[in-house]
């Protein structure tokens, strides 16, 4: 496909995804992550969840380079538009955005779906997110139609012309409609389009765990826009990959701030949680990015939210709702599923993504897989297949 053209792309399911070659992950390269994914081993594990992605890449005009695009998580797919979940957010380093979290933390409740684009386009992208809620049903009780969207950002401004505006309305209704179950593309799509982790590009990633609680198994899928960090401190898997792998750094000047970027991460659980624990759920995102060498420095912005697909039937507009919940001593194993997940959604949006040329010239170069093996296998951390 041409970069000259501009391209919009739905992610496609499972058997379409594997027709067109779907990009390796971090697990097929050797990387030896513990704990137990989902089938899947994204955030479509959770039953209901959808994923819905427009991606932009457009050179033609060589002042205007495109490299952009939205990402849309459905919590309870279609049915987002009316039936809210349980949620909550939190926000590791303030220097970022993710709109209607005042709402989400007083409520305790995400009404709608959440979207990720560009630092510019926040603006349009929930604009475009009210356009849709009110096409997709009528007023409320009130008599009113009432939006206050969740829409999150991170800034794609080195590759991509982020003052170009070019996420139209069209684009985040695309990928709302377009939002299904299944496999999640990775890499450079969506919102992840033009981002950068640890030097490398990056971009749009996702992953799972399986936990049991009390005979139960539960899951929690993570998808984040991951845009953050310093090559220095860059870990997998306990190997400091950021010491030997130096070779084309985007930031080689040491002046520049430490940490410039941001990371969302979007956390969904089938486990049935009330809001303040998921706000509690949310925090455990943090010490994931840790796990990679993420620090939350200055300048960074790393706004996570999570939300639970469980208690459909105690988010009505009823007076007296009941809702069924675990009980917070027996929250450890989903506090560890979401670090686990959030630590390997990371390193799949680094593994799928491509090298990209962009704005004014620059350059991201992808992680080299084989590079990356070599380090592990000396580490002695290549996992056998």
């Amino acid at each position: 496909m041409k970069l000259a053209t501009i391209a919009i792309f739905a992610s496609f399911a499972l058997v379409a995804q594997a027709a067109l070659g779907a990009e390796p992950r971090a697990r097929d390269l050797g990387v030896p992550f513990v704990g137990t994914p989902g089938p899947l081993n994204a955030i479509t594990d959770v039953a209901g969840v959808t994923v819905g992605m427009t991606t932009l890449v457009d050179s033609k005009d060589p002042r205007h380079i495109v490299r952009t695009g939205v990402t849309a998580i459905l919590p309870r797919g279609k049915d987002s538009v009316s039936l809210p979940t349980f949620a909550g957010s939190f926000a590791l380093n303030g220097n970022g955005e993710m709109t209607g979290t005042t709402w989400v933390e007083e409520s305790g409740m995400l009404e709608g779906p959440v979207l990720i684009t560009n630092t510019h386009s926040v603006g349009v992208v929930r604009d475009a997110v009210i356009d849709w809620r009110v096409r997709a049903r009528g007023a409320d009780s009130t008599g009113y139609w009432w939006s206050l969207p969740v829409v999150a950002e991170t800034w794609d401004g080195y590759l991509n012309d982020v003052n170009g505006f070019h996420v139209k309305p069209e684009h985040v209704f695309a990928a709302l409609d377009s939002a299904h179950g299944g496999a999640v593309e990775e890499g450079n799509v969506g919102g992840g389009t033009g981002m950068i982790c640890h030097e490398f590009k990056c971009g749009t990633g996702t992953a799972s765990r399986r936990v049991a609680i009390d005979k139960t198994t539960y899951t929690v899928g993570v998808l984040v826009q991951a845009n953050y960090g310093r090559r220095d401190t860059l870990t997998i898997a306990g190997v400091p990959v950021g010491q030997h792998l130096r070779e084309h750094r985007v930031y080689t000047d040491d002046s520049i701030p430490g940490e410039t970027g941001s990371i969302i991460v979007v956390v969904a659980t089938d486990a049935p949680l009330l809001p303040h624990q998921m706000k509690r759920l949310a925090r455990r995102a943090g010490l994931g990015i840790a796990r990679n060498g993420g620090y939350a420095g200055n300048g960074s912005g790393d706004i996570f939210i999570a939300f639970s697909t469980a208690n459909a039937g105690a988010v009505s507009e009823r007076p007296l709702n009941e809702a069924k919940f675990v009980g917070n001593e027996s929250m450890d194993e989903l506090f560890l599923g979401t670090v686990e997940a959030t630590e390997e959604a990371i390193i799949n949006a680094m593994v799928a993504a491509r090298d990209l040329k962009g704005q004014n010239g620059r350059y991201a170069i992808a992680i080299p897989h084989e590079a990356l093996r070599d380090l592990l296998r000396q580490y002695n951390r290549l996992a056998t297949p």
